[in-house]
């Protein structure tokens, strides 16, 4: 059984609507999905020439009247800013704005049976901000539009190796307070639950510590201490497994060698860093938490080359494989989140 997903262009003034042209053009995503596009078409249009790419599909403006059985590809047509209301490269705010207003309706669709995950090329947070959302990025919004209340975070994925971290998008004075006990044990939860919904039987999970050398033993600060081993400790009693806090400039060593599944990190940085040298074109975002499984590619909308036909689809074709991986897991486990 193919899972129903939703793939979304993306802010149009980024890279997002060539890379989704490129990937349906170069790859065999319709073999292993029941995929619906949705967005503008102009801005579709728009995308398959940045791409040099000429595609056809059954362009249909109501969601009853897809049909994932046809054999063709289907795109669902949600009107946005025309081409002409923006320049490609440059935030705009209405770019900002059409980009929430259709997750909202691919959430609405999800919510309602017609999806089993969605795939969203990138956003751009300032974009979003000017066009009305209040939120740091775009995880809060969508738990907002979902109204869920469960604990959320980020993860990221890099072929075999699954990151999330107890604070994101804050700044690192900050950070040190939100890290608390049960802010480490959720992280660890989620994360783990997370990977035993991709097909891990049993995650193997390595918690970072926040300060040099692990706080030597509270010298460098207390959070090890105070927050770090006590939530490591209750995720441990649950039957997880769980261990920590590792020095962060030898973490990622231990996990890709091979003896760990995942990493919980303290703060956004310290995780991304090495994600993103390890593999930036590949890596994903998982919109951990929530009870649909959203993803996207872990890189950003690339003003620089963006329409130039240059950018690599490979990140949003690795988006929409864990995409599957969840929507079909998720599928035939009713009440559970990622």
């Amino acid at each position: 059984m193919k899972p129903k997903i939703g793939l979304l262009l993306g802010d149009p003034t980024g890279i997002g609507p060539e890379i989704v042209a490129k990937l349906l053009a170069t790859t065999d995503v319709q073999e292993h999905a029941a995929l619906v596009v949705i967005g503008d078409r102009r801005i579709f249009a728009m995308g398959q020439r940045m791409a040099g790419i000429s595609l056809s599909a059954q362009i249909v403006r109501r969601p009853e009247d897809v049909r994932f059985d046809s054999g063709s590809l289907q795109f669902l047509d949600f009107p946005g800013p025309s081409p002409e209301e923006f320049t490609v490269g440059q935030v705009n705010p209405k770019a900002g704005k059409s980009v929430l207003e259709v997750l909202a309706f691919a959430l609405d669709l999800a919510r309602d049976g017609k999806l089993d995950a969605i795939v969203f090329a990138p956003l751009n947070k300032q974009a979003m901000h000017l066009g009305g959302s209040p939120f740091p990025d775009e995880l809060y919004y969508l738990a907002d539009r979902l109204q869920w209340k469960g604990y959320i975070s980020m993860i990221n994925v890099l072929e075999d190796l699954w990151t999330c971290r107890v604070t994101s998008h804050v700044g690192l004075r900050q950070a040190s307070d939100l890290i608390t006990p049960k802010a480490v044990h959720d992280a660890i939860v989620l994360i783990h639950d997370a990977l035993r919904l991709s097909g891990v039987a049993k995650p193997r999970v390595a918690v970072a510590a926040f300060n040099p050398h692990g706080g030597e033993g509270g010298l460098f600060g207390d959070e090890e201490v105070r927050a770090i081993t006590p939530g490591i400790q209750q995720a441990c009693s649950e039957g997880i497994q769980a261990a920590g806090p590792f020095p962060a400039d030898t973490i990622f060593l231990r996990a890709k060698a091979g003896a760990y599944d995942a990493i919980v990190a303290m703060y956004h940085d310290q995780s991304q860093i090495a994600m993103k040298l390890m593999g930036f074109e590949r890596g994903v975002t998982v919109e951990g938490g929530l009870p649909i499984p959203v993803t996207t590619p872990a890189h950003g909308t690339a003003f620089d080359i963006a329409g130039q036909g240059k950018a690599s689809s490979q990140g949003l074709y690795e988006a929409f494989r864990v995409a599957c991986r969840l929507g079909i897991s998720l599928a035939h486990r009713p009440g559970q989140h990622v």
